[in-house]
Formats: structure tokens, C-alpha cells, sequence
């Protein structure tokens, strides 16, 4: 027996309304590129998601930085990886693509500024 998903890609800015079947194998139909399709299969067995946020910052003209994953994690430590993000204040200067946090929560991904600080 098989199951139907009905997912909305998000590997481009497309947006392509995906059925994405699971049965013996995963059938990805309606997808407009290779991207949508790798991303319906991925979704089902490893739905993983980049982290973007804002971490504390002491000592720097703003008192919070953006922040991201530097590639994407399991969608299932996402709040966890949130917890460490909030419970980390960093202290300026501060370089775009610095590591952060480094291989959060033994994922091998690591924490990156998304913007330079300057300490003032």
C-alpha cells in the first residue's frame, strides 16, 4: 500500500506543488527540475533544514548578531539547535562566516556569523 504526500519544494524560489508517492519506491511527480525531485525524496527519508538566527552579542554597535547553520541539520534537532544559539552570547568583534558553535549538537555543522560586528 502505498501513501501520497503533497509537499511544496523549497530548493528553489519555484515553489513547485509536489506528490510525492512513497511505496516500495518514492515517485516524485510535478517537480520542474532535479532539485525538486531530490528534495521530495529527501524530505521523506532525511527532512533536514538550514537554522538561521540571532545570537548575543556584548561589546558590538548592536546587541545581537545573525546567525546560521553552515549547512543544513535533521529537522529533529532543530529546537535543540535553537537552545544552544540562545544560550550563547559571543563578545565583539565578531567577522562574517566566523564559527560560533563549532559541530552543533555532534552534527558536524557548524554556527556562522552572517554579518561582521565591530566592537565599539
Amino acid at each position: 500500500m502505498s501513501k501520497v504526500h503533497d509537499l511544496i519544494c523549497i530548493a528553489c524560489p519555484v515553489g513547485c506543488h509536489l506528490k510525492v508517492t512513497e511505496g516500495s519506491e518514492i515517485l516524485v511527480e510535478h517537480a520542474k527540475c532535479k532539485r525538486g525531485e531530490a528534495y521530495g525524496v529527501k524530505e521523506l527519508t532525511n527532512p533536514t533544514r538550514i537554522v538561521t538566527s540571532t545570537m548575543k552579542i556584548e561589546g558590538g554597535l548592536s546587541s545581537r548578531i545573525p546567525v546560521r547553520t553552515a549547512e543544513d541539520i535533521p529537522k529533529d534537532k532543530i529546537f535543540d539547535c535553537m537552545k544552544e544559539i540562545n544560550e550563547t552570547t559571543l563578545t565583539a568583534p565578531v567577522k562574517m562566516g566566523d564559527v560560533l558553535i563549532e559541530n552543533v549538537l555532534g552534527t558536524g555543522v557548524n554556527i556562522v556569523a552572517s554579518r561582521s560586528m565591530k566592537a565599539i
